[in-house]
């Protein structure tokens, strides 16, 4: 009798073979499913690093570019005047003590004893820290700009603005100290000219406080109106906000410190400094300021002089 069961029959070859044929196939069906499964990891992590990159590419240039801008007329943040015509009344100016000359030409005030000059007379320095939207800084502006307008005319002293935005949430939402305070950079920048003039005009037709201000349109129409000459550029730079992220960042750093000073911070504005001096009388009082500003040079740069003790000769015999 035959044995159907032998592993040489041929129909055990045959089922061996089918198995190995399934076997196969199974194997290269896993092997295209790992190589497919491979794939779409290899391009899951490239749309990925894809994504990643257009996020960063997209948050860099629409990070906003007002941030980088600086005013290239600054100086510690602040702005000199380098022409300080345009809005005096020579009938309203002050000078200092009666006599603005006596700054400019270092003569010698009438005092007892009488004061010795310690060196050659410069400049007085002011620096006077405003925000467009503070009542306190439009009184100032408005009692003193003709006196210093003439002052610096004169050469009798240096005069420097430094627009911050301390009243940013004090305009509705608009951020109008802040946008104004950049618009005074964009004037600064394009038209140092007329940046007295223009500043001037931000304080003396200051909007009110807790309002919306006005818009950027508005603060250009007046950067025109106050004398501008290229007014495209002036206006392009206010109406982009250009440098209302310098304007922020400069605010933070004065109420961090002000420069040149022994420690003296921004508490509120206007913060007027006469050599370093911090001025604490009446801001609308224009008589008061120079008589101030008087003292404070007469401090710097004279001293009184000493008394040379006397020689009493003694009798003889």
């Amino acid at each position: 009798m035959s044995n159907d069961q032998s592993p040489n029959s041929p129909a055990e070859r045959d089922r061996r073979g089918a198995v190995r044929e399934k076997a196969q196939q199974v194997k290269a069906k896993q092997t295209r499913w790992r190589i497919a499964r491979r794939s779409l990891i290899g391009v899951g992590a490239v749309a990925v690093v894809a994504v990643g990159a257009v996020a960063v590419t997209s948050a860099l240039s629409s990070h906003d570019p007002r941030s980088q801008a600086l005013p290239g007329a600054a100086a510690d943040d602040g702005f000199m005047v380098s022409s300080a015509s345009g809005v005096a009344d020579p009938g309203a100016q002050q000078t200092i003590d009666g006599n603005a000359a006596t700054m400019a030409a270092g003569a010698e005030p009438t005092a007892e004893p009488t004061p010795t000059p310690t060196g050659t007379a410069s400049p007085v320095d002011i620096r006077v820290y405003v925000d467009y939207m503070s009542t306190e800084a439009r009184e100032f502006e408005t009692a003193n700009a003709d006196q210093l307008s003439k002052w610096v005319g004169d050469d009798a002293a240096s005069l420097t603005y430094y627009p911050v935005a301390m009243l940013t949430s004090k305009s509705n939402g608009t951020k109008y100290s802040l946008r104004a305070a950049g618009a005074a950079a964009c004037v600064a920048t394009h038209a140092s000219d007329r940046f007295f003039a223009y500043n001037h005009e931000l304080l003396t037709n200051q909007p009110a406080v807790d309002s919306d201000g006005y818009s950027d349109q508005q603060l250009a129409d007046m950067a025109q109106g106050a004398g501008v000459g290229d007014i495209a550029a002036v206006r392009t730079c206010i109406e982009d906000e250009t440098y209302t992220g310098w304007a922020k960042a400069a605010t933070d750093r004065a109420i961090k410190g002000l420069p040149n000073t022994n420690g003296q911070a921004l508490t509120a504005t206007p913060t007027v400094l006469v050599n370093g001096t911090p001025y604490v009388g009446r801001m609308d009082d224009a008589k008061e300021f120079a008589q101030f500003v008087l003292t404070v040079d007469s401090n710097a740069y004279y001293s009184t002089a000493t008394p040379t003790p006397s020689v009493t000769a003694t009798p003889v015999g």
